[in-house]
């Protein structure tokens, strides 16, 4: 059946299902030569595997409550009218903790997509919290090219650089916490391309908009460049496209799952925060939008052999996703404890505020998803291939997408067909390495038409345009 040739909305993904046979290689990806207009409805709603049998890592697997216990010389067993009448009292209390406790359980999730309340008198960047969620002060730091570190003053109105000459490690780790990265990791110094500068004054504040000021005089116009976390470093520095993909390789790739299965990818970001995609958690199936429900897994590369997990905290859902467009295709998942780094386990760097990766960047992708369009199974495998960056006016143009990539997103793939991510890569990575030879976050895989088909290469969201949004978010829930 021919699609809806008026439709204004993406279409959706097939479903996953188990792996039940070795996946095929993971070779490039060619779709249908048709021409159709862009699809109508969202690109992909979350279908978890059936379980699998896997093995667990560092830590036991978990033993199944027996249906006997031992009580004295005999075995009561959950049967006859003794044991249904235990299951019914069960059951009538599971249901009354449900009503009475059931929306605090989602709580961590859907109050984080609630809007902050401001009064009428409200003061940004002055380092006193006006709102009730306090994003007045949440969107008052950034970091430029060259990490250099901007701040936002309530004097000031605007971003500036601040000026290296008082600052000092105490500084550092302060600005860091403050964004939710717990301390910094390295400053240097940077020259500032204004002659107006912040700089450092003796006042105490828990903001770093607070502790500074403006000033037109900076020594040598060194400024601050500051990297809140050692990031984007590969274990491997050979990576092969359309195989398995080794442990290092992608040290910031993250496996969700929902309920036991791989439903979604994510990025680590930081020691307590992943960034994944909002249409992993759509709003009208409300499980999906119970914390407890979800793990966290980082340093694998395989479905088979899991590590232990992390539990999330809260999820939080950008508040203008639209599942009807996909735009702000983004959420910020807070973990209940901390990712210690090692080898295997790294956080990508997130770009400056500004950085624009070029057409014909190349970049690479990588998740758990199918290898072929309508596939009927997922890789259990972590899988990786490149995909170049595609110009806006030519993936919105009226044989691609017409218009329906968004400032908030961009296309990445081949618009001849092939190379593309698929299904179970939602809410992962599109990595781009910068000169520094680390790599960024440039994208979170959001929509697309199939996979890999003729003019309609996979579409993500631009992290950049999120930035603020995301640091706002870390902020809120830092530790």
């Amino acid at each position: 059946m021919e699609q809806d040739q008026n439709s204004d909305c993406p279409t959706p993904y097939y479903s996953v299902a188990v792996p039940t046979q070795p996946p095929p290689e993971y070779e490039e990806v060619v779709g249908a030569r048709g021409m159709s207009d862009p699809p109508s409805q969202p690109y992909y709603i979350p279908q978890p595997m059936a379980h699998v049998n896997v093995v667990h890592v560092s830590q036991g697997a978990p033993q199944r409550r027996k249906k006997c216990l031992a009580c004295g010389n005999r075995s009561c067993c959950y049967g006859g009218s003794g044991g249904t009448a235990l299951l019914l009292v069960l059951l009538a209390i599971a249901i009354w903790l449900g009503v009475h406790y059931g929306p605090s359980l989602m709580s961590g999730s859907l109050s984080e997509m609630e809007k902050d309340s401001c009064p009428s008198n409200i003061v940004y960047c002055d380092g006193r919290r006006d709102c009730k969620l306090g994003s007045d002060e949440t969107n008052c730091v950034r970091f430029g090219s060259n990490g250099g570190l901007q701040v936002k003053t309530s004097s000031a109105g605007n971003f500036l650089p601040v000026c290296y000459s008082g600052w000092n490690k105490s500084l550092a780790d302060q600005t860091c916490a403050q964004l939710g990265f717990r301390v910094s990791h390295s400053t240097s110094r940077v020259k500032a391309e204004s002659s107006t500068t912040l700089t450092v004054t003796g006042k105490t504040s828990n903001t770093i908009q607070d502790k500074v000021s403006v000033s037109s005089s900076c020594p040598n116009n060194d400024t601050v460049s500051l990297q809140c976390t050692d990031c984007g470093r590969q274990q491997s520095s050979r990576i092969i496209g359309g195989s398995a993909a080794n442990l290092g390789d992608w040290p910031w790739q993250v496996s969700l799952h929902f309920q036991g299965s791989h439903t979604c990818g994510g990025t680590l970001i930081a020691p307590d925060f992943v960034v994944t995609a909002a249409h992993c958690f759509p709003r009208m199936a409300s499980s999906y939008l119970v914390p407890n429900n979800w793990h966290v897994y980082v340093g694998m590369v395989s479905q088979m052999v899991l590590p232990r997990p992390f539990v999330v905290q809260k999820i939080i859902v950008h508040e203008s996703y639209d599942d009807k467009t996909n735009d702000y295709d983004i959420t910020l998942l807070k973990l209940t404890q901390r990712v210690d780094y090692s080898n295997n386990i790294q956080p990508v760097c997130l770009p400056a505020y500004d950085k624009i990766f070029s057409p014909g960047t190349r970049c690479w992708t990588s998740g758990f998803g199918t290898t072929e369009a309508g596939a009927a199974h997922g890789s259990t495998n972590l899988m990786a291939v490149t995909v170049d960056i595609i110009d806006s006016s030519t993936c919105n143009s009226n044989t691609a997408y017409k218009g329906k990539v968004s400032q908030n997103m961009f296309c990445a793939g081949d618009m001849k067909g092939g190379k593309d991510s698929c299904q179970g890569d939602s809410g992962g990575p599109l990595v781009c390495k910068d000169s520094d030879q680390l790599w960024y976050l440039a994208g979170v895989t959001s929509w697309g038409d199939s996979c890999g088909k003729r003019d309609r290469p996979g579409v993500y969201s631009r992290v950049s345009r999120l930035l603020p949004w995301v640091y706002s978010k870390m902020q809120q829930a830092r530790p």
